[in-house]
């Protein structure tokens, strides 16, 4: 109520400014910085700064969730009834995360074509709820390049996916471009999921990069990429670069229709590449999972080329 209060009178004094261009701007400007600060419903549990921007951890206000916002852009969510559950339950991922959806499904498929997984690379860490889809006896490493959001996962105060699912989890801090092109271990599955907020770190996502992921990923691994975006689309850029590299591209777009402020399950979008398609065993043929070929429009990404504005148009013109 106290915020509601406050834009009210911000406006009030915006309408007694009319005769004034330049502060009237000002105004105006104070006015919109404040209302996209605004998220109704939510409290303020911490936020904090770093390099890579500001992380606020909110709670609903009838105290059943806990969420990780970067920006306005939420990385996470954990129920928090479920904490006074028993103290041997693991939380239940949500958001992108959640069991049966895209992301999910795709661990589960290339998990069952292995029979088993021995270990497996995370490149962004957001709350940790993908720790929790690992399995006794995988080994799970995680790169995240914001010391922040480390310490925001790990903290069982805020969030307990780590704590409760893998406490002993090894997250490896740095550019994941270069930390997991430095690492000795080879992996049956990489996952990226660093490309479900408003920019994307084109550097991880370029033909070059994919090149370095193949050369850490054991043979009949599989790289699942989280292409959720609201601006751009990325899965005709995916399928062009993993066709330079002679890979297979499978893609879904989560199709659930529950809005997710009800249970916090937000739909995912979800590509996948393997160098044959029995590397992800039965899930080229699941429902909503179709191959995804190459545009002749759109180019692969590289280090020396991005096209930003076609992947936005594509995304705003449904093109």
């Amino acid at each position: 109520m106290p915020f509601q209060v406050a834009l009210v009178a911000l406006a009030a004094v915006i309408l007694m400014q009319r005769s004034r261009p330049a502060r009237l701007v000002g105004w105006v400007v104070l006015g919109f910085v404040l209302t996209g600060l605004w998220q109704p419903g939510l409290d303020r549990v911490m936020a904090v700064r770093s390099f890579f921007g500001t992380h606020h951890v909110e709670e609903t206000s009838n105290g059943q969730y806990r969420l990780l916002y970067h920006g306005t852009t939420l990385h996470g969510a954990e129920r928090v009834v479920d904490r006074a559950v028993a103290a041997s339950s693991s939380p239940e991922p949500l958001t992108y995360y959640y069991f049966g959806g895209p992301i999910a499904e795709s661990i589960e498929h290339v998990r069952a074509a292995h029979g088993g997984l021995a270990h497996v690379a995370v490149v962004g860490l957001g709350t940790g709820s993908l720790a929790c889809h690992k399995r006794a006896p995988e080994q799970w490493t995680f790169f995240e390049i914001d010391a922040a959001v480390v310490r925001i996962a790990r903290d069982p105060r805020l969030f307990n996916f780590i704590s409760a699912c893998a406490p002993d989890l090894p997250i490896v801090i740095g550019d994941a471009r270069l930390t997991v092109a430095a690492s000795l271990q080879r992996y049956d599955l990489i996952i990226l999921d660093a490309f479900s907020s408003d920019a994307i770190p084109v550097h991880l996502l370029t033909r070059e990069a994919v090149e370095s992921y193949l050369m850490r990923l054991e043979a009949g691994g599989a790289l699942i990429i989280h292409i959720s975006n609201r601006y751009m689309e990325l899965g005709s850029v995916v399928a062009a670069v993993g066709a330079t590299e002679g890979l297979v591209a499978y893609i879904k777009q989560d199709g659930r229709r529950q809005p997710s402020q009800l249970d916090f399950k937000t739909n995912a979008e979800v590509i996948v590449l393997a160098r044959k398609p029995d590397d992800l065993g039965d899930l080229p043929h699941r429902l909503g999972w179709r191959e995804i070929k190459p545009r002749p429009d759109v180019e692969a990404w590289t280090d020396d080329y991005s096209n930003i504005l076609g992947a936005i148009l594509r995304k705003q013109l449904g093109i």
